[in-house]
Order: C-alpha cells, then sequence, then structure tokens
C-alpha cells in the first residue's frame, strides 16, 4: 500500500542553544512531523531529552511530534510523554518484557503507536503485535548517535516489512532512522518507507528548505521509476 512520504528532522541534531527556532525552522521549510530521540544512558551510549523538551516542542510548533523512546522500563514514562504533548511514541521491541501491554498503554494514553527494532533484531520479533501499531521504525544505524553511517542491509529489512504489510493488508507505516541523507534517502524511500527520520542531513546542511525540496525530488524519482 502507497503512503504520502513524509519527512520527519530529528532535533537531535538541531542547536539546542534556539532549540525553539531550529524547530520553526523546518516546520517552514516543509517537514512533515518532528522527530525527538529520547535516550537513558543504559538502553543506549547516550543521555538525550525528557519530557520537558517534548513540552517545548510542543510550545515551538504545530506539526506532530514523534517520540522515540530508547530507554529501558518505558512503561513508566509513556504517560509523561503523552501529557507532555507527543503525537506518537514508539518503544524500542528490545526494551520491553512485555511488548503487548507496554504498546496498549501508548494506545490507552490516546497516541500514535510505534514499535522500534535495532538493526541486528528480526522482523520476528513484532510478528505479533503488527496489528497493535501504527508504524514500525526500522532503525538502519546503531541508535545512541546522530551522523552514523547507513547500514545497508536495513534495505533488505524494510522490503521484506513492506511484503508482509501488503500481505495482510495493513496502512502500518515504515519509519527509517539513521544514515538517511541525500545519497540514502532514495533508496530507503525506494525500499517502501513512508516516513523517513534525517538529523545532521538537515540540521547540518545550509538551507534547511532546499535540503527538504532536494529530498523529496529523490524519493519523488524512486516512486517514478518504481511505476515504469
Amino acid at each position: 500500500m502507497t503512503h504520502a512520504k513524509r519527512i520527519a528532522p530529528s532535533i537531535l541534531s538541531a542547536d539546542f542553544t534556539r532549540l525553539g527556532e531550529e524547530i520553526s525552522a523546518v516546520e517552514t521549510a516543509g517537514a512533515d512531523w518532528i522527530h525527538i530521540d529520547v535516550m537513558d544512558g543504559h538502553f543506549v551510549p547516550n543521555i538525550t531529552m525528557g519530557p520537558l523538551i517534548v513540552e517545548a516542542a510542543r510550545r515551538a510548533t504545530n506539526l506532530p511530534l514523534d517520540v522515540h523512546l530508547m530507554i529501558e522500563h518505558p512503561d513508566r514514562f509513556i504517560a509523561d510523554f503523552a501529557d507532555a504533548g507527543a503525537d506518537y511514541i514508539a518503544v524500542q521491541a528490545e526494551t520491553c518484557t512485555h511488548l503487548n501491554r507496554t504498546l496498549q498503554l501508548i494506545r490507552e494514553a490516546d497516541v500514535g503507536v510505534g514499535v522500534a527494532l535495532n538493526p541486528a533484531t528480526p522482523l520476528s520479533a513484532i510478528e505479533w503485535v503488527l496489528g497493535m501499531v501504527d508504524f514500525v521504525l526500522i532503525m538502519s544505524v546503531n541508535p545512541g548517535f546522530g551522523g552514523q553511517a547507513f547500514i545497508e542491509n536495513s534495505l533488505d529489512k524494510i522490503q521484506t516489512l513492506r511484503a508482509l504489510l501488503n500481505e495482510q493488508g495493513r496502512t502500518t507505516l515504515i519509519q527509517v532512522d539513521g544514515g538517511v541523507n541525500e545519497k540514502t534517502i532514495g533508496q530507503v524511500a525506494g525500499a517502501g518507507a513512508d516516513v523517513l527520520v534525517a538529523g545532521s542531513a538537515i540540521y547540518g546542511s545550509e538551507d534547511y528548505a532546499d535540503t527538504i525540496r532536494r529530498f523529496r525530488r529523490l524519493m519523488a524519482a524512486t516512486d517514478e521509476s518504481r511505476e515504469k
């Protein structure tokens, strides 16, 4: 099933001394979602932001806030992030002892439900919860830091997941995060991704609007070549 492609700049790569301006800038530049990476220093080797940043981001934009919890014991914090203004919350399948229960907690918080997989985690880990989620986040780098190189075999994983979702007739979105830039975005979109997360590729560029326009052209060219 074909969805409109969405671009979600990751504020992990933004200038935090003027975060509100950076969020507004990518909204003006044509972004679709704002991606917020939450790391706790346990599941991943970095500590980033919490509900207060989500609350501040909510005041800075009308775009959907896409919150990715790369944390241990995510159940304890789902309500806090939902109350702070998250529109979507994704949890890592690897951190959830009872994944169904965690996804149900997100649904009960009245936000979009996502499940994320690390590069080495097989799709079979989420096969039985696909009916519970609005999107699946395929990590195409090992989480923890921005600016990493794209892991090539992630394309096979995206293609396999897209085929599975199509076979089951699901409208579930595929989000991809990690190493998405001008060189890889066409391949990722062509493999079946719907939501493309980009951090340093956008926030490290001189002109956010021009970068997002180029990304859209590359994604559109991929769609056109598939249709021929």
